[in-house]
């Protein structure tokens, strides 16, 4: 992948696998499918007859279950807490699907109804009046005029009545134009996948309406130590992919965020924090504690980790630090082999 860019979307990054697993797909395709079925959950949970690595870390069922959604009239809604890969699962599900994961709107408390049906380029519509080529689609008319899958984020930061412009959209799987006197019908393999924040409930609640449009899986926070470990190594790694040279990561030390995050998710030796635990944040302190080590050009250290889980972690809730000197002192202090991190915490926690 060309390192002129960023971040590339699952489908430019997963390319060779998803060319690879489309040359020995033989399994029954549905309708405007890149792939079939069984091929989109190896995908996504991995085949290591293929070679084709593991992308989400959790209950393969849940995976399986929001295939099964996606093929049926309804749309697929993932609600979770902040940061259990929602919008990483819905991308890795549409360009497995579709192809193309960059048809994607972004619910806030903005989005308009336009921005979820078509506008106008008014400059030609002044000039000419209402044409196609006057016409701006979005990404609901792309991937209802295509037969792909659009996502939607954070639904539920979007107004409840632009939320239900979708209701006529996914029952009918049509988009009218009044304006020129015609209508899209959607094309097999269109269907919505929403993601949800948890903590965002009653923000924007859903109407019933469009609740009955969806089938709702719930995605988890990844429990297993083991298996979270290994998901944050692979992502950081990922991150670095292009880079011209690649950290040396401490996996001892990742383990100990793991566990922390663990103790802490579970309220052991204290109070349950404010800030975000998900496995994403943890994610972004091992990220910045490898740049550190990289361009500093020193070891990863236990110092680094407690200075990134607090940039990441406490933001501006003094109340965090106390919870986190209390754990310090109730936990961590037992720990013989985390001397070096509850030292690192002492001084920048138990002031």
């Amino acid at each position: 992948m060309s390192d002129t860019i960023m971040r590339a979307r699952a489908e430019q990054a997963y390319q060779t696998e998803l060319t690879q697993l489309a040359e020995a797909d033989s399994g029954p395709r549905p309708a405007g499918w890149q792939l079939s079925a069984a091929a989109v959950k190896r995908f996504i949970c991995g085949d290591v007859k293929l070679d084709i690595k593991r992308k989400y870390y959790g209950d393969d069922a849940l995976v399986e279950r929001a295939i099964v959604s996606i093929m049926g009239n309804n749309g697929l809604m993932m609600v979770g807490e902040p940061g259990t890969a929602k919008s990483m699962l819905s991308e890795l599900l549409a360009a497995a699907i579709s192809g193309t994961s960059e048809l994607l709107i972004q619910g806030t408390a903005g989005t308009t109804e336009e921005q979820i049906k078509y506008s106008w380029n008014f400059a030609m519509l002044l000039a000419n009046g209402p044409s196609l080529e006057a016409l701006l689609q979005s990404p609901v008319y792309q991937a209802m005029e295509q037969g792909k899958l659009v996502r939607i984020e954070e639904i539920t930061r979007c107004p409840q009545e632009i939320q239900d412009v979708l209701i006529s959209l996914m029952s009918e799987k049509t988009l009218t134009i009044p304006e020129l006197g015609i209508a899209i019908q959607a094309k097999p393999g269109f269907n919505i996948i929403a993601t949800a924040n948890l903590l965002d409930r009653g923000v924007n609640e859903m109407s019933s309406a469009l609740k009955r449009r969806f089938n709702f899986e719930t995605v988890p926070v990844l429990n297993d130590v083991a298996l979270e470990r290994e998901l944050i190594l692979s992502q950081v790694k990922a991150r670095f992919s292009n880079a011209p040279e690649q950290p040396q990561l401490d996996e001892d030390l990742v383990q100990l965020l793991v566990q922390v995050f663990h103790d802490l998710r579970h309220n052991l030796g204290a109070q349950a924090l404010d800030a975000t635990l998900s496995t994403a944040e943890a994610v972004n302190i091992v990220h910045s504690c490898a740049l550190h080590s990289l361009y500093w050009q020193q070891p990863m250290s236990a110092e680094q980790l407690v200075q990134q889980m607090h940039g990441t972690l406490i933001k501006d809730k003094a109340d965090d630090v106390k919870k986190l000197a209390h754990y310090l002192d109730a936990v961590v202090r037992e720990r013989k082999e985390w001397r070096a991190f509850f030292n690192a915490g002492k001084a920048l926690w138990m002031k």
